[in-house]
């Protein structure tokens, strides 16, 4: 691990805890409901209705492509909703939680690595996060900036342009998340090696995200941020 001088990281999975959030945040839907989904087949329809949404309109704002999720699930499910309701939920980002263990953490990595963050929200959504993980990042590329969703290629090419303009080559690069379908299965078409935070390590299936293509190979993994903390420490410690 101390062969890199940048750690990019996904936020939304890996940083901040947005399954949870989505949970609490469908519950007005799933409560009128005479049949409860369970919450992976509620994660796993929201998954659905967000992938195939940043494909269609990738130009549009997360806030208001979560109000179409919202609004998808709803009809999904046989409910009818107002557009203010669908907004309020595509507005509730900067309230979702960080994990326990994303701030600390950062906190520490920051004194060995430049922190980029690749995001597939907006800017303004972002900001709540920023806050709560209380780290100043070097650099902060959203969705917003490229007008399109990971795991579009585009957004690598982006950030990876960025990044060369400072100076930081692919080698340099451990990119780290959760995903597998939005970040890992291109960090590996990219060349870029990467660390796998496994939140969902004691979960089925692959809960917000959908099923990836394939399963690429990842140089590190790790079932939380303090895991990933500790064996740096170890490595600096020989």
């Amino acid at each position: 691990m101390t062969d890199f001088k940048v750690l990019t990281f996904d936020c939304y999975g890996t940083l901040v805890d947005w399954e949870s959030a989505m949970i609490a945040g469908t519950k007005p839907l799933v409560d009128r409901l005479e049949k409860k989904p369970s919450h992976n087949e509620i994660l796993e329809a929201h998954a659905f209705h967000e992938s195939h949404a940043q494909k269609q309109t990738p130009a549009k704002k997360y806030p208001e492509l979560l109000a179409v999720v919202y609004k998808r699930l709803a009809e999904e499910w046989g409910l009818n909703v107002s557009w203010d309701e669908c907004m309020s939920y595509g507005n509730s980002v900067p309230d979702w939680p960080t994990f326990e263990d994303s701030a600390g953490a950062l906190q520490y990595l920051k004194r060995y690595y430049k922190l980029v963050i690749l995001s597939n929200v907006d800017n303004a959504s972002f900001e709540g996060a920023r806050r709560k993980l209380q780290v100043d990042f070097d650099a902060i590329y959203t969705a917003e900036d490229m007008g399109s969703y990971k795991p579009n290629q585009r957004n690598f090419d982006y950030m990876l342009e960025q990044l060369g303009r400072l100076g930081i080559e692919k080698k340099d690069i451990l990119h780290t998340a959760e995903s597998m379908f939005h970040d890992h299965v291109p960090a590996d078409n990219n060349d870029l090696t990467s660390c796998w935070i496994y939140r969902r390590h004691d979960k089925e299936g692959f809960g917000a995200t959908m099923t990836p293509s394939k399963m690429p190979s990842c140089a590190f993994t790790f079932n939380s941020m303090a895991d990933l903390v500790k064996a740096h420490q170890e490595e600096l410690r020989g």
